[in-house]
This record gives C-alpha cells, sequence and structure tokens, in this order.
C-alpha cells in the first residue's frame, strides 16, 4: 500500500514552486491553505488577517455561506454550456446586474481584463457606426499611471514601464492625459475620440482619489463632445467605496461600466460589461464572444452576490468602517506614515522610505499576522473585505503602528 503523501511545509512549497511556475509574480512568503471570513491560515497552523482581499476579489470575505451554496447548488445541475445554447441562469443574472447598476444591457466575460478589451472593441465600433467616425481613425483617451490589466492592447495604453518594456510593438489609437487633470482630458479630445477611459479611484497606482468634481468634469466634457465615458470599477465597483459603484460619489452615470473582481465573489472569474443599450447594442453575432463568459457556474455565484448587494448591507459598512481606517491612519501621519488616500475600506499608504520599502513593510507586517501588499516604492495598499469588524479593523490599524514605531 503506498504511503499517504507528507505534509510539505510552507519553505519546502515555496520552494518547489521556483522550478515549475513562470515567475511573473513576486508573493510574500506565506503558504495559505484555508481560510474563512476575514482570516486565512498558512499550512503550519498560523493565522492571518486578511488585508488584501483578492484586490477587492473577496470583498465578501472568504467562503461567504450564501456564495459558497450558490455555487455547490449550480455545480449539480450545470457548469457549462458556451454560448452556442442559452443556459437557465443567464438572464436572471444579467437582468438583475443591470438594475443593480442603473444600466440596460449586459456583456458578460470572465476576466477584469477581458472586460476592458471589450469595452475598447465596443467603443471603437461605436465610433464608426453611431458616431461616424471613419474607420480605422477611432481613439480612446486614457489616464496616466492607469492600470487596467496586463493584455498586449491594454499595456500599449499604461504608463508602468514594468508592465510594458519588452512587450512592444503596441497597439495604436490611445492618448495619455494626466490623471485628475480635465483641462488636460479636454485637450485630447477631438472629432476622433470614442471615448474616455479612467478608473474612478486609481487602485494600483496608490489608491489615488481624483479631486471632488473630476468625475462629473468627466461626465460634462464627454457629453459635449459626443463621445463616451467608460468607468473601470474593476477593483472600486461592488461596495468597495462604500456604495455600490465608486462613480456615485459624485452622482455621477458613465455610458458604460466594467465589473469584475467581486462579481464572481472570489469562487470563480466573472466580469461584465455594463452600459447603454445605444452602446453595447453595436454588437452583433460572432462580432465578440467568450467560450465561458457567463457560464451557468458564473451567473449563478454572480447573481448571488447582487443578492448580497442588493440589500446595501455591505455599502453602508464600507461607508461606516471608512472613519474608522481614515483617522487610524491619520493618527499614524508623522509616526511613520507620510501620507495616505482613503475611500471607504479602501487606502493607499505612503510609508516614510526610510523605514523600507513596500514589500519589507508588508513582509513585517506579515511576520504579525497580518497580510497587506505593496505597490509602488514604499506604498502599501489596504483593501480589508467589508465583512471585516471594527475591533478587527482597529487591531490590524494596531499593528501597523508597531510595524512602524516599534
Amino acid at each position: 500500500m503506498t504511503a499517504p503523501a507528507r505534509p510539505r511545509g510552507s519553505e519546502e512549497l515555496i520552494r518547489a514552486e521556483e522550478p515549475v511556475l513562470a515567475h511573473n509574480y513576486h508573493p510574500l512568503p506565506v503558504v495559505v491553505a484555508r481560510a474563512e471570513g476575514c482570516w486565512v491560515e498558512d499550512v503550519e497552523g498560523r493565522r492571518y488577517l486578511d488585508l488584501l482581499a483578492g484586490y477587492s476579489a473577496l470583498n465578501f470575505g472568504h467562503r461567504h455561506p450564501a456564495l459558497v451554496e450558490a455555487a455547490h447548488r449550480q455545480l449539480d445541475r450545470l457548469t457549462l454550456t458556451s454560448r452556442a445554447f442559452h443556459n437557465d441562469r443567464l438572464a436572471g443574472f444579467a437582468e438583475r446586474l443591470a438594475a443593480l447598476t442603473g444600466t440596460d444591457m449586459v456583456l458578460p466575460m470572465n476576466t477584469g481584463a477581458e472586460a476592458v478589451e471589450s469595452a475598447v472593441k465596443v467603443a471603437r465600433k461605436w465610433a464608426y457606426d453611431v458616431k461616424g467616425v471613419p474607420d480605422g481613425r477611432a481613439t480612446i483617451v486614457v489616464a496616466a499611471d492607469n492600470f487596467h490589466g496586463r493584455t498586449t492592447t491594454i499595456v500599449s495604453f499604461s504608463t508602468d514601464e514594468t508592465a510594458r518594456s519588452g512587450f512592444g510593438p503596441f497597439t495604436p489609437g490611445f492618448r495619455i492625459v494626466p490623471y485628475n487633470d480635465l483641462a488636460a482630458l479636454e485637450s485630447a479630445v477631438d472629432e476622433t475620440t470614442a471615448a474616455v477611459l479612467i478608473e474612478p479611484v486609481q487602485g494600483e497606482a496608490g489608491v489615488i482619489v481624483p479631486d471632488d468634481g473630476y468625475l462629473t468634469g468627466v461626465r460634462e466634457l464627454t457629453r459635449r463632445a459626443g463621445c463616451l465615458f467608460v468607468a473601470d470599477e474593476i477593483q472600486s465597483g461592488l461596495g468597495r467605496t462604500g456604495h455600490t459603484l465608486a462613480v456615485e460619489h459624485e452622482s455621477v452615470r458613465p455610458d458604460v461600466v466594467l465589473l469584475g473582481k467581486a462579481l464572481g465573489g472570489g469562487i470563480v472569474p466573472v466580469s461584465a460589461v455594463v452600459g447603454r443599450r445605444e452602446v453595447l447594442g453595436v454588437l452583433h453575432p460572432g462580432e465578440h464572444g467568450s467560450t465561458f463568459g457567463g457560464n451557468p457556474l458564473a451567473a449563478a455565484v454572480g447573481t448571488a452576490v447582487v443578492e448580497l448587494l442588493e440589500t446595501g448591507e455591505y455599502q453602508r459598512r464600507a461607508a461606516e468602517l471608512a472613519p474608522v481606517l481614515r483617522d487610524g491612519l491619520r493618527a499614524l501621519t508623522g509616526r511613520g506614515v507620510v501620507g495616505f488616500r482613503s475611500r471607504g475600506l479602501w487606502a493607499g499608504v505612503d510609508v516614510d522610505p526610510a523605514l523600507g520599502t513596500g514589500r519589507e513593510i508588508s513582509e513585517r507586517l506579515m511576520r504579525e499576522g497580518v497580510l497587506v501588499k505593496d505597490t509602488h516604492g514604499s506604498t502599501i495598499r489596504l483593501a480589508p473585505p467589508l465583512t471585516i469588524t471594527r475591533g478587527e479593523l482597529e487591531g490590524a490599524l494596531g499593528t501597523l503602528e508597531k510595524v512602524l514605531t516599534a
């Protein structure tokens, strides 16, 4: 009889990854084996408070019971048909997601990058079919320091050299302007502009929150110019900032909104392009598609996510705990924190470089039982599950204080 496999510890498992996994990530040295709610446990049984939440993919925490139940229920019935056939879950998911976001039509996809790529295609098609831009001349205006994904087209309009270098030639048709600068945006928009594509809050850049009135200005400018406003809410949407969508902070309604991450509840990849019928309606059969987009399992989980958000509970929790996060970081300013930006349960924290890089601060927090992730330089991001309690959040801020002032 074959002996049972010997359990392997963190160091052994990390070493095992080196020869077989492409080195496109540099994870923190923790090997997660189990998770529940806001907490994860590694292979040695150590527990950590998760303050990253899968870059907002785990807005409802790990293994939320309603989402797990929806997945189990659907796994016993049907998982995939492709879009060659109808399935009994997709229409209901689309109807409820459209109602939640105040839109008319839904294009289901899988990943956030797919949603962005889909929006680029839709905006160009709309420009040619509706606006009358000459074929092949449509342009899309984007913001510097954006993060919309890492596909070839998307890195073509990135200003992050780590994402771009070595991956050209790049896709033309994009104009880059500074974020939070309406004058620069207006100067870049002309008769060829199909859309302005921005993040209402720039996540990867360090949770950059624009000035009040910026999103309203983008909406007014695009309306005057006769082009689309496309809001990438893949990280900022679905409760993260205290509203269903971050654009709601200024009561703005874009033409197209991109959703992902939390839409799959941390269980399956689910994304969607939602928007006005006259925009998404430019697509015809055969012009765009996805074998897994809108699959029954994704639709079942996505519907359960929408049901959680329909109650407003998670948006309220983010709004109610926002001052706890903000005030806790404000109290640390000058005591290791040199600056921060926050909106809802989301913050970018600039640590004094003399104390270490963002990576080093993240590793010290990990050793104290709190998981975060660095971004550029000495900046770390905090994005806890929306299920976190006030006590857990205050405890995490206390741990950050300990790490910065030790």
